[in-house]
């Protein structure tokens, strides 16, 4: 899949673990670059739906994006590059249908 950053800052921490490791510390820093490399490998986001990693959708306010898990509590929060992202007749997102992604934060989203 492709993989795009959002901001310099995030693809300064991919391509940079000194930076990486100094700003979320060693075991952030890690599980992220595992996350990157399964994104990376990934023909489509359907392919990471089932690893570790607890790859999912978010809702509410920030529906259109995806998470996945770093160090408790903080999230990889990324976004499908294409727009509109595609849907089914049902309304639900197409997952085997989104082949590129933008990073987006990593963040706690939940306080």
């Amino acid at each position: 899949m492709k993989v795009l950053f959002k901001n310099k800052k995030l693809e300064k921490y991919a391509n940079d673990e000194r930076k990486c490791v100094k700003a979320l510390g060693r075991r952030c820093a890690d599980i992220f670059f595992e996350r990157l490399d399964d994104l990376y490998i990934a023909s489509t986001l359907e392919d990471v739906r089932g690893i570790d990693g607890h790859y999912h959708e978010l809702v509410g306010n920030r529906k259109g994006q995806w998470a996945c898990d770093l160090e408790h509590p903080k999230r990889l929060v990324f976004v499908p590059h294409i727009k509109p992202i595609p849907e089914d007749k049902n309304g639900r997102y197409v997952w085997i249908e989104i082949d590129e992604i933008d990073i987006f934060e990593i963040v706690d989203y939940h306080g």
